[in-house]
């Protein structure tokens, strides 16, 4: 069973190696854990997980490894593993309690009467000791009880003694396809930090001590510059029309981008980047940037981030006078590889999901003058972006 248990994570796209499997076994062996669902599921998710954009793909296949079951009404006889009903009775139930587990047989005999009634039962059952249902003494069904019982349907237990938590599990998707969250970007821009010893000496460099004193024979203190994250990052955000749809995810990336990264600059445009940025929305007009001195202000080692959906017409990319807001001298295209000539490392992010991007010409021809660096704002388009500016 256990077997199967990795060999279906592998099947899955989970990337779970065989060192972390054995430490998985060394746990059971050792009994870190009591034998319960629960506990293994959490111990197994600990043990085999590495990035939580797996979590979804990890449930799928612990459902079908060791519940057997996705609802109530397909349960028929699947298998209940042998091994976490052993031992249960030793440390959770009383002598009395026991006694009316082995009046009906046993664990045996109980896993065959749940089988037995589950054939015989057609509907929903409230009350009553026999049938699986709610609130009654069966040992079969959720929110009643029963000293040693199978719960079924029921959110979580109220004695603390079922023998199998035999629950539809529901789990918020953290598959990589989803938008993303403020701690999820977070999570994802750390692939870019670069952490280098700055500045002056302000902290104890321990290693150096020790081995200063060990050569000496005496105290020798060593101090070392702190580490600080040396990543520069200049990010564009496209505004207003269509961008309004986009603006929750854009207000998290920006507020993710201030806490990981301490040396980011930002300005706003509309569409396409022209001869003007600006700082503050509310002024856009009175208080405009010329974009080569932005261009010129920061050096080309900068990390360049474009925020936008590049939904607009061809024109304003590719023609000058194509801007719906003012007469641009310049096609925003010449604007756009400016700052692919001078900043190495550059990617845009586009908040629309992929699967529409080849509907929009616009996004077709964005997507060419930034050399394909295009990714969607998902966990993983993300990541991709991330990587592609840390090279």
């Amino acid at each position: 069973m256990f077997l199967q248990f990795f060999t279906e994570l592998r099947q899955a796209k989970v990337p779970v190696s065989l060192k972390e499997y054995l430490m998985l076994m060394e746990g059971l062996d050792k009994m870190v854990i009591e034998r319960s669902v629960e506990d293994f599921y959490y111990l197994s998710r600990a043990a085999l997980v590495k990035d939580e954009k797996n979590i979804d793909r990890f449930d799928q296949v612990f459902g079908h490894v060791f519940k057997g079951l996705e609802k109530v009404d397909g349960v028929g006889t699947a298998d209940i593993p042998a091994e976490w009903l052993e031992k249960i009775s030793e440390k959770f139930l009383t002598e009395e309690e026991k006694a009316q587990i082995e009046a009906m047989g046993g664990f045996d005999k109980l896993m065959e009467a749940l089988a037995e009634r589950m054939k015989e039962q057609k509907e929903r059952h409230e009350g009553g000791n026999k049938m699986i249902g709610t609130g009654g003494t069966s040992p079969f069904g959720a929110n009643g009880y029963h000293p040693e019982g199978i719960r079924i349907g029921q959110d979580k237990g109220r004695h603390g003694k079922a023998i199998k938590v035999w629950d539809k599990r529901e789990y918020k998707n953290l598959d990589d396809s989803v938008e993303l969250g403020t701690r999820n970007i977070k999570v994802a821009l750390r692939r870019l930090r670069k952490w280098v010893r700055d500045g002056a000496t302000e902290e104890l460099d321990m290693s150096g001590t020790i081995r200063g004193t060990a050569e000496k024979g005496y105290l020798d203190i060593h101090m070392r510059p702190e580490r600080r994250n040396k990543v520069s990052v200049l990010i564009f955000f496209d505004v207003g029309g269509s961008m309004d749809a986009h603006i929750k995810i854009c207000e998290e990336l920006f507020s993710a981008a201030r806490s990981e990264f301490k040396n980011m600059e930002f300005y706003y445009f509309h569409n396409c980047l022209y001869e003007t940025v600006w700082k503050d929305n509310r002024r856009r007009h009175a208080e405009k940037l010329n974009t080569f001195d932005v261009l010129h202000k920061y050096s080309s080692d900068y990390k360049v981030i474009f925020v936008g959906d590049a939904t607009m017409s061809p024109y304003e990319i590719t023609y000058p006078g194509g801007s719906v807001e003012h007469w641009n001298e310049e096609a925003g295209a010449v604007w756009i590889d400016r700052v692919a000539q001078i900043y190495e490392h550059m990617v845009w992010l586009n908040p629309t999901a992929e699967r529409h991007w080849a509907h929009t010409p616009s996004v077709e021809v964005m997507k060419q003058l930034v050399n394909d660096r295009m990714y969607p704002l998902t966990l993983e388009g993300l990541d991709k972006a991330m990587r592609e500016l840390a090279r």
